[in-house]
């Protein structure tokens, strides 16, 4: 998704640095791009509209009026009100734990098992952890081999038991990780098409085996809404969970 986005953005942000002015009629031009690039990477319309109009509305600003260079200033403007949008501020990986453990949940065909990997993979260079994959989507038909065709390109051990109960899964792998010198697990969850509540009590009792155990939650922007939605709030509280930030 984010590179089908970037792409297209790149183009925008090519046509807009060759004007020597910012206008109505070709910031709308911009703006119909821009608009089209998110809701193509399957970013929720609402959520599109607000970012349009906010980006629109900065661009005919005083600031970039008065500006020498009003192309770069707008792709500013762009690239704040995306940070924005992507959650604002950057928070760092747990690193700290023997070993350190991080869950990744989220909805079905969000990328999780291929962003594990990534992750890992990035622990691997930059913090010189030695990680281990372990594989609790026991759901998904082909998703612990996918994890360990990941693991192999990787040079990365997997961790599995096949189609067995997660909490227990997850369980065993800290212990193997421990026992075999490996400073930080990441595990693999299922994904659902809905609030699943099996699956919600599921992931829930694996953070309680684990307390320290960091929690990425690899969604499509369009969620942010239900994030600030009373069924979320309701969700948090029957599960006894921290609810997560939203701007």
């Amino acid at each position: 998704m984010f590179e089908n986005l970037s792409d297209r953005l790149q183009d925008v942000v090519h046509k807009i640095k060759g004007y020597g002015k910012i206008t109505e009629e070709n910031i709308s031009e911009m703006m119909r791009e821009i608009r089209l690039s998110l809701l193509e990477a399957d970013v929720n319309y609402k959520v599109v509209k607000e970012f349009t109009n906010n980006v629109k509305e900065k661009a005919l600003g005083e600031e970039v009026n008065k500006s020498l260079s009003p192309g770069e200033v707008f792709v500013k403007i762009v690239k704040d009100e995306l940070t924005e949008l992507l959650g604002g501020e950057n928070t760092p990986l747990n690193i700290s734990g023997n070993p350190a453990t991080l869950m990744l949940v989220g909805l079905q065909g969000s990328g999780k098992t291929t962003t594990i990997g990534k992750l890992a993979n990035y622990l691997r260079k930059n913090n010189k952890k030695k990680p281990l994959l372990v594989a609790c989507d026991v759901y998904r038909p082909a998703a612990i081999d996918q994890l360990k065709q990941i693991g192999k390109e990787l040079n990365i051990e997997v961790y599995s038991e096949g189609k067995g109960n997660p909490v227990e899964i997850s369980k065993n792998g800290i212990k193997y990780a421990k026992d075999n010198g490996y400073d930080y697990v990441l595990i693999d969850t299922a994904g659902r098409l809905q609030i699943d509540e099996s699956l919600m009590d599921e992931q829930n009792y694996i953070i309680a085996k684990k307390g320290n155990t960091d929690v990425i939650d690899k969604m499509n922007t369009c969620i942010k809404k239900f994030l600030a939605s009373d069924d979320y709030a309701k969700l948090c509280k029957k599960y006894d969970l921290s609810p997560l930030e939203t701007k």
